[in-house]
């Protein structure tokens, strides 16, 4: 059985997250698919963030887009009262930890200056490599429960669809959302659907269910119901009952987020289908120490030095 890696927003651990240079880092080490957050500005274009306000974490001010703008500073702002020429002057490509313990500002390369990219350039840069074989699952950024800070699912499913289609990617990617009203618009629209769950989401109102519904703790049926290909679980979720769940429901296991070869190696040994990571460098080691088929690293566009 293949078991596939999947870099998380691109390969958070190494290079900055849901950037170009996150995304080249991942293609070029191997990875079978790249995974990354898209939110729709205020002039609806789409942008990758994984948070639907402007996040001090990821992102730092730079100069307003405009003289006087009254929207600047732009941290902390909702991403949908932003345009996007406001949001490409944030540097995103330096992580500013909130505490000594964020393992991501250890290990993460900067890369100051990087701009926040639009679905577009992601999907035209991954053209450009030629990666016709990496697949791209496209995480839609949509909170049902607040619908001031994400707007309307039908839209926003559309058009990342369009832009999908308009770089003939419909069929080497996939729409994922903890928010699964998403995956019934995008059910006849796009041929793979991730159900992404973890514990705090797992609620009907959350899950595009009628708020009445009870589904009896079979997490893997209702994501079934809903149109899902793939249930995507938190790995906390991951045990041997959700596993059988996953089975009887015909849904193959993609768990996010593992960044430990010991645990990614109990994954595969549960019969997990896809294991999203930070760190593909670490799991391409596991899987060579398992035997496991490696993802081809795709070949850089510069040459490199001798």
């Amino acid at each position: 059985m293949q078991v596939e890696i999947h870099g998380h927003r691109g390969a958070r651990g190494l290079r900055p997250e849901n950037t170009l240079p996150g995304m080249v880092h991942a293609l070029e080490l191997g990875v079978h698919a790249i995974e990354l957050d898209v939110a729709l500005t205020a002039d609806r274009q789409l942008v990758l963030t994984h948070d639907l306000t402007v996040s001090a974490v990821t992102s730092a001010d730079t100069v307003p887009a405009t003289p006087g703008d009254p929207a600047f500073p732009y941290v902390g702002k909702p991403i949908r009262s932003l345009s996007m020429t406001q949001l490409r002057t944030l540097d995103v490509g330096v992580r500013h930890p909130r505490s000594a313990n964020d393992r991501f500002a250890r290990t993460q390369v900067p890369v100051p200056g990087t701009r926040m990219p639009t679905l577009g350039s992601v999907l035209a840069l991954v053209g450009a490599y030629g990666a016709d074989d990496v697949r791209l699952n496209v995480e839609l950024k949509s909170d049902p429960t607040r619908p001031d800070l994400s707007g309307d699912p039908l839209e926003f499913t559309e058009r990342v669809v369009a832009e999908l289609d308009r770089h003939g990617r419909l069929d080497g990617s996939a729409i994922l959302s903890f928010d699964w009203r998403v995956l019934r618009v995008a059910e006849d629209l796009v041929p793979a659907r991730y159900a992404l769950v973890e514990k705090p989401t797992l609620r009907p109102e959350w899950l595009g269910l009628d708020h009445h519904a009870d589904f009896g703790g079979d997490i893997a049926a209702a994501a079934a119901s809903v149109g899902a290909t793939t249930l995507s679980p938190d790995r906390v979720l991951v045990d041997e009952h959700l596993m059988a769940q996953a089975g009887s429901a015909g849904l193959p296991v993609a768990v996010w987020t593992v960044n430990d070869a010991e645990e990614a190696s109990r994954m595969i040994d549960l019969g997990v289908r896809a294991i999203v990571t930070d760190y593909p460098d670490v799991l391409r080691e596991l899987w060579a120490a398992r035997g496991l088929p490696l993802p081809e690293p795709v070949a850089a566009l510069r040459p490199t030095p001798a």
